[in-house]
């Protein structure tokens, strides 16, 4: 009990926030979902799961790596 309440009491301005906005990260999470579950059904045809992975990485990662031949 005692590591709830300090938990309670860590967490309370968030949590007041939470129940005052009624926002929360949930619709995030979904976006999140179905861009990966789009992404694996397009990843039908390669040859490994790391073809996958990194196309995951790349999207929804906020990596930017620089094009070949482009500075």
């Amino acid at each position: 009990m005692l590591a709830l309440s300090r938990t309670l009491c860590r967490f309370q301005p968030l949590i007041v926030n939470t129940l005052t906005h009624g926002v929360t990260s949930s619709l995030a999470r979904e976006h999140q979902h179905t861009h990966i579950s789009v992404l694996a059904r397009r990843a039908h045809g390669f040859h490994s799961p790391d073809a996958l992975i990194a196309m995951i990485e790349l999207t929804r990662g906020g990596l930017c790596p620089s094009l070949p031949g482009r500075p």
